[in-house]
């Protein structure tokens, strides 16, 4: 029997789980009209200058984020992007952040930027943050504050779930589950990325009592707990590797995995699958019956920063109700700012209905917070599946 999400022990699994789109909808049309008219509209072009540079997931700011930033502000904008959390912490590693004025932590990875120390706390008065969805904002405060000052200020959310060729399959959110990745007919057409296709069989397992571990919580518990968990969804994977087509590490990998490359199934983002759906193409998402794993994006100011004034701007444009739609709709991924929804298009908002019906924003699987050495684990038992 599918088990409904239960109460973590952790703070940030109740931090997180206000990622529904009810709670979206709700507070952006009691808040709307006031965000609308809030102090959140940059000034015209050319009331400042210079330039920021921007360490960013690669498909978060599309088209035409920057470039309307650059032209209200006239600040040039000199973006790096990157398609994984690991290899943003190794770019800020390598260089203690110095080349960077921000960059895009994801909201569980708390616990390895702050051992990092490459961060520098946000000056809350220079931001308006009242303009952010309460959920949203609650996550970054929640995990992300430490001595008393804010590290991690939200971008939009998003989750993992399963995506499929709509054309080559056909699957129904009541028996939907991410044990279909295993299906013998999708044998050798299967994507996904490493570490959350393991994590994807745990969920699996404990929601038929084969491995019951707490919705893989009590995989966080210690390094004992997750070795005895990871252990046997590791020899799982091994022994079904030929399911694998290919493993993505971004989202044009995975857009090309469906158009190009003979997926038919994956464990995937929302965003590269959502965003071939609203262009036409024959790809699908839905959340599972143990849940879409969910997430949050959000940006942090570096101590080598050099230009603080831009970040700022960067930041406040951002969170305005324009500039959130504008990052939602193009990247296929969730507004966090009051007001954002309602300027998305019909299109977004039907996609958004077919990812998540009936009772899948009552299933989500919040990330928990993720300590350096389960972070450490997880990535191991990831290079030995993909070494096997």
């Amino acid at each position: 029997m599918m088990r409904k999400p239960t109460n973590s022990t952790t703070a940030t699994l109740l931090a997180a789980q206000k990622f529904t789109r009810r709670l979206l909808l709700s507070r952006s049309s009691m808040l709307g009209v006031a965000a609308a008219a809030g102090p959140f509209i940059v000034k015209d072009a050319r009331s400042s200058s210079g330039t920021l540079n921007i360490l960013n997931w690669d498909d978060e700011l599309p088209n035409p984020v920057i470039p309307d930033f650059e032209k209200k502000t006239g600040i040039k904008v000199n973006a790096t992007p990157f398609s994984q959390n690991e290899e943003q912490i190794n770019k800020l590693q390598a260089t203690a952040g110095e080349g960077f004025d921000v960059c895009q932590p994801t909201h569980d990875r708390a616990p390895q930027f702050k051992d990092l120390e490459v961060l520098a706390p946000w000056d809350t008065s220079k931001l308006h943050l009242d303009g952010l969805l309460p959920s949203m904002l609650a996550t970054s405060t929640k995990l992300w504050t430490w001595d008393g000052k804010l590290y991690h200020v939200p971008h939009c959310w998003g989750s993992e779930a399963i995506a499929w060729r709509t054309d080559l399959t056909t699957l129904d959110y009541k028996t939907l589950s991410y044990g279909a990745l295993w299906d013998d007919k999708y044998k050798g057409k299967v994507q996904g990325r490493p570490h959350s296709l393991l994590l994807t069989i745990g969920l699996w397992w404990d929601a038929t009592g084969k491995l019951p571990s707490n919705r893989m919580l009590d995989a966080y518990k210690d390094e004992a707990a997750m070795r005895k968990i990871y252990d046997q969804i590791l020899a799982f994977a091994v022994a079904h590797k030929a399911s694998i087509k290919q493993f993505w590490d971004s989202a044009d990998n995975t857009k090309s995995g469906f158009l190009e490359n003979g997926c038919v199934i994956g464990e995937t983002w929302d965003g590269p699958a959502i965003s071939l759906r609203k262009a036409g193409k024959p790809v699908a998402y839905m959340a599972p019956q143990e849940g879409a794993i969910t997430w949050l994006d959000g940006w942090a100011i570096t101590k080598a920063a050099k230009n603080t004034a831009q970040a700022y701007e960067w930041i406040n444009y951002l969170h305005s109700p324009e500039a959130s739609a504008k990052v939602a709709e193009g990247s296929g991924y969730n507004p966090v700012a009051k007001g954002a929804d309602a300027l998305l298009s019909d299109t977004a908002k039907k996609v958004f209905a077919e990812s998540y019906p009936g009772d899948a924003l009552q299933r989500i699987w919040p990330r928990p917070v993720e300590p350096s050495w389960f972070a450490e684990l997880r990535t191991q038992y990831a290079e030995k599946f993909k070494a096997a």
